[in-house]
């Protein structure tokens, strides 16, 4: 299982905190991430993170490509809706893609802490069940 990390400027500490709270658990999958969401988070936890481009350079889009490619099986990203940003549009992109193809998304911390407590227990092995059903 693929999991891909962005944050915004502004909740980047807090997606630093949240990979060093649940580190146990993500050191148990592989891990991708725009470029200094990555870079902060490999930084603080020691995690192997695939790194792409920046998010406002093309990271985003990098991901989403993962996505569209089946290549990516859960998106973290937390987001600041309070400053919206230039590359908003993309992000939009990017969740329309996470719908299409059943990817489970957090945008905030809150949910993103019930998908890890789901992957504890063993609860989103949802693309193993497809292919049994």
């Amino acid at each position: 299982m693929t999991i891909a990390i962005i944050a915004h400027d502004a909740k980047k500490e807090l997606m630093v905190q949240f990979c060093i709270a649940y580190c146990g658990i993500l050191s148990k999958y592989n891990l991708v991430a725009t470029g200094s969401t990555g870079k902060m988070v490999a930084e603080a936890t020691g995690l192997n993170i695939i790194q792409f481009l920046g998010g406002s350079q093309g990271g985003a889009q990098q991901i989403a490509s993962r996505i569209g490619c089946d290549e990516i099986d859960m998106l973290l990203m937390f987001r600041d809706p309070l400053n919206p940003k230039a590359g908003e549009p993309d992000e939009h992109a990017l969740l329309r893609l996470c719908d299409v193809h059943n990817i489970p998304v957090a945008t905030n911390i809150a949910t993103a802490e019930m998908l890890i407590h789901g992957l504890e227990r063993g609860d989103l092995d949802w693309r193993e069940i497809v292919k049994k059903g």
